[in-house]
């Protein structure tokens, strides 16, 4: 299918809405995580209420991430693209003007909805535009910009809190929006629908949103008996799912795939590990920092930020390495300096310097850097273009999935070895001895990953 997305204009138009959208919503996730706390304060709720400012947008986003990847394959993914824009920048102002925290959770879920129809897109609308020897510098970018929305948050976030209220930390989103929404429509030509025609599988995408929302409201309530059994009817859910999608002739997400794509499947797969045991270091180490450093949120804030800078500083330059070099080469490179990274922060202890800590971070930063973007260019390049929706929609379903097993896995440390008590001084050698063997976990978890991304096979032998 031949639009318009051949030409360097509609290369650039495109590139600069998809960087311009992955640094939106990032920027939001983590400004909002700083002013969780001012939020507390105005509407006095307690902090189950308020987790669920953050998980409600979470939620959200995985529940609709595969079937409006599937949409746009469908329906064109510019016009779900550009839905999801629009719906990002009303709710984010339905937020800031929020009388309750239980509306001010509705928007969230409503933002959650929008981010899903953005990242279900953006990233196959980058890989419908820009051909396989372009495409990794283009998602690198890409994955650049979405560390720059993380690394700026925290900062932007904390500065517009203490000046201005939190409520301007969704202020500033309509803007941002309104301007996205204008480029989208003045600027970027094209859209993209491979799989016109095809009819949308309604019944899955009910059992899937389903299933992930026994799995998350299960991991949440770990240890208790009640979130073991949400995680199993969870479970089941994800094989009904899959039974279902393997009779049907047009599924919400092709499980094939999985049987006959081994690089598809193996970098999926490799995501997933990588995010399980990355996703939860920087929740840890603020905790360190703060409870056993004694650092305040804002210098413990500006302590993290060295993680995402690198990240974003060498994304790029990963993504154009995958397009000459073999991806899995690069990404597993990036995953094994994870793992050195992760075995290093395992063994902090109180004494341990902020230098040492600073340098491990900015090597889970480099590592991570080196994986995602190879990774990515992976996983696109190795469908065919009536898919991209649905690949792209995995890319982030394998995030949010990977994040969720992340927190699990540290919530249940915590429940077993902590308990529901204060990190006060008496419990800090008990809360080393949980982030210590967390770390080892994550270890463990990613040396897995290493050689699941060696396994993937070649890349250009499906091109």
């Amino acid at each position: 299918m031949k639009d318009a997305d051949s030409t360097s204009s509609s290369k650039i138009s495109a590139l600069i809405v998809a960087a311009s959208s992955s640094f939106l919503t990032p920027f939001t996730i983590s400004s909002v995580n700083i002013a969780l706390p001012s939020i507390e304060r105005e509407f006095r709720i307690n902090a189950l209420l308020l987790s669920w400012i953050a998980t409600s947008y979470l939620l959200s986003a995985a529940i609709f991430l595969l079937p409006f990847g599937k949409l746009g394959d469908i329906y064109g993914r510019k016009r779900i693209f550009r839905y999801g824009i629009i719906i990002f920048t009303f709710s984010s102002f339905l937020a800031a003007f929020s009388s309750s925290a239980f509306l001010l959770i509705f928007s969230r879920i409503i933002q959650g909805f929008g981010s899903a129809m953005i990242f279900a897109t953006g990233i196959a609308i980058i890989s419908s535009v820009f051909p396989p020897e372009e495409r990794g510098k283009a998602l690198g970018i890409t994955v650049a910009a979405v560390y720059s929305g993380l690394s700026c948050g925290p900062f932007f976030g904390g500065f517009l809190t203490q000046n201005f209220t939190w409520r301007s930390i969704f202020v500033v989103n309509v803007p941002l929006g309104i301007l996205i929404i204008l480029l989208i429509v003045f600027k970027l030509k094209g859209e993209w629908a491979d799989a016109k025609g095809e009819k949308f599988d309604i019944k899955g995408s009910v059992i899937y949103g389903l299933s992930l929302i026994a799995l998350m409201c299960g991991v949440t309530l770990l240890p208790d008996l009640s979130g073991f059994v949400l995680i199993i009817a969870g479970l089941s859910g994800l094989v009904l799912f899959y039974k279902w999608e393997r009779k049907i002739r047009y599924p919400v997400f092709d499980v094939n795939l999985f049987g006959t794509n081994r690089v598809f499947a193996f970098s999926c797969l490799a995501a997933l590990i990588n995010y399980s045991a990355t996703f939860s270091v920087t929740f840890l180490t603020s905790l360190f920092l703060q409870y056993i450093k004694g650092f305040s949120p804002g210098d413990a804030g500006m302590i993290l930020m060295s993680q995402p800078v690198v990240m974003a500083l060498f994304s790029p330059v990963a993504g154009r390495l995958s397009d000459r070099i073999e991806p899995r080469i690069i990404a597993s490179i990036g995953m094994a300096i994870t793992v050195s990274g992760l075995i290093f922060l395992s063994m902090i202890r109180e004494s341990t310097g902020i230098v040492l800590i600073v340098s491990c971070l900015m090597l889970l930063g480099f590592g991570f850097a080196l994986f995602s973007s190879p990774n990515m260019n992976a996983i696109m390049g190795s469908v065919e273009r009536k898919f991209y929706g649905i690949a792209s929609g995995s890319v982030g379903t394998m995030r949010l999935l990977g994040q969720m097993l992340s927190m699990g896995i540290v919530t249940l440390i915590f429940a077993l070895l902590i308990g529901r008590v204060q990190i006060t001084n008496e419990y800090h050698s008990v809360f080393i001895t949980s982030y210590r063997l967390a770390l080892v976990i994550f270890s463990v978890l990613c040396t897995v990953g290493v050689f699941l991304s060696l396994s993937r096979g070649k890349l250009r032998e499906n091109n």
